[in-house]
């Protein structure tokens, strides 16, 4: 059976809603997965995603752990409605003669959501993954300070202690524009397409077909528990499959870098270095962190689309009569 006509405005009203409860339940783990990517073998702060929140908690305090999700609050509505309303597009319009979508053209579908949203995921995960991991790197110096004051315990004088000056994703974007133009918030794009498409491209259609496993009949939509569900299995299946991509997207948009981490020019020279001095493991970095993250995200994101609560907010505005 081919998908029903699409309300686009109560599709973009529901991804916005979903975004917004998703991030706002598990932006920690998302931050402990960036700042866990980002560490290279040079200098390990963190070893878990435990420890990493822990040390967060005791270093920058409980809102520590929400660094950069304004950013992705207010980025999170347009992202999560482009990409669910592309997808429900390009299935509406995959669709011919009201037969059930092939397995490629819900691939297809899932493709062109995936490349419709980085216009918005690659400035906004450009801004927070610069928030997110300033801390690590406050953290680094700090750690590399006390270490030199040890060492040189004998010296005259008090070693100057590390002040961490706080930036804004205002002053973080206006600095980018200045310098760089339009061109530096879309640094990573490539590595963003890369991410983005592949994941869309296995959880629109492993959704679609988890989902229907709880249909009792085609025309009925599935229980609620069952689009949960749906959503948590096949988005942490695509975000495990996707996760070296990720790794990838995270170093190369990263300006800033701990002591003695490596700077990348390219996703063939990102790749290139991480497996030589890393390991193929380290594109594994995260892989929980990023499961975690997604899994009730587009759980959360699945039931609110499902149970259509813009359309009970539509329905709810006076019509207007002729």
């Amino acid at each position: 059976m081919a998908d029903k006509q699409i309300s686009l405005p109560a599709k973009l009203i529901n991804g916005g809603i979903a975004g917004l409860i998703g991030v706002t339940c598990v932006f920690p783990i998302d931050l402990a997965k960036t700042r866990l990517q980002n560490q290279q073998n040079g200098q390990r702060m963190y070893t878990s995603m435990s420890d990493c929140l822990i040390k967060t908690i005791r270093s920058e305090g409980y809102f520590g752990m929400y660094r950069g999700a304004a950013v992705n609050l207010t980025l999170v509505t347009p992202e999560k409605a482009i990409k669910l309303a592309a997808n429900d597009f390009f299935r509406h319009h995959l669709s011919k003669d009201g037969k059930k979508l092939t397995l490629l053209r819900e691939m297809l579908a899932g493709c062109g959501a995936g490349t419709c949203q980085v216009i918005v995921t690659t400035p906004m995960e450009m801004l927070k993954i610069q928030l997110q991991d300033a801390g690590r790197i406050a953290a680094q110096k700090k750690l590399m300070a006390a270490q030199a004051q040890l060492s040189s315990s004998s010296a005259a004088g008090a070693a100057e202690p590390v002040v961490e000056t706080r930036t804004t994703a205002m002053q973080i974007t206006r600095e980018l524009l200045r310098s760089k133009g339009i061109a530096g918030l879309y640094k990573g794009l490539g590595a963003t397409l890369l991410r983005d498409v592949p994941f869309s491209i296995v959880y629109f259609p492993l959704f679609a077909n988890l989902n229907k496993l709880g249909q009792k009949d085609p025309s009925v939509k599935a229980p609620f528990y069952v689009s949960f569900l749906s959503g948590c299995v096949a988005g942490s299946t695509a975000a495990v499959a996707v996760n070296p991509c990720d790794v990838i997207k995270t170093r190369l948009q990263s300006l800033q870098r701990g002591v003695n981490e490596d700077t990348y020019s390219g996703i063939l020279d990102c790749t290139k270095k991480i497996w030589q001095k890393e390991g193929p493991m380290a594109f594994l970095k995260g892989a929980y962190c990023r499961a975690l993250v997604i899994a009730p995200l587009f759980g959360i994101a699945q039931v609110v689309y499902f149970i259509g609560i813009a359309e009970f907010l539509l329905d709810m505005l006076p019509k207007h009569r002729a």
